[in-house]
């Protein structure tokens, strides 16, 4: 579900961002370090905003990788403890069993029985 939010949402923000870019069709100044060049203000716009979305796409793969890497360190060491505590003897562990506890009786059937 939370996909599908924001799939709307970037959806929204690009028409938004798509109307804006439409209704600004003037010609402007755009200096750069090496020169200046005038361009329509739609593809400023447009250019912009295709290059922080590829910008914002990058650090979120990056991340998103990251976290993969981790979860398969994690995935590893889970895997290492559970192998190591099944391999395990009871000469290791001082011989000890778990053994369940009878329930006890609450207050209610104590009196009951009485």
């Amino acid at each position: 579900m939370k996909s599908q939010w924001m799939l709307i949402l970037g959806l929204l923000f690009a028409l938004i961002i798509a109307v804006f870019a439409v209704i600004n069709v003037d010609a402007v100044q755009v200096n750069y370090l090496f020169g200046s060049t005038s361009t329509p203000l739609i593809l400023v716009i447009m250019i912009s905003t295709l290059f922080g979305g590829l910008a914002v796409g990058s650090l979120g793969m990056i991340r998103v990788f990251m976290l993969q890497r981790k979860l398969k360190q994690l995935e590893k060491q889970l895997h290492d403890v559970v192998n190591h505590s099944l391999q395990a003897t009871p000469e290791q562990e001082g011989q000890e069993e778990w053994k369940l506890d009878e329930p006890s009786l609450n207050e209610n059937e104590q009196g009951s029985n009485k």
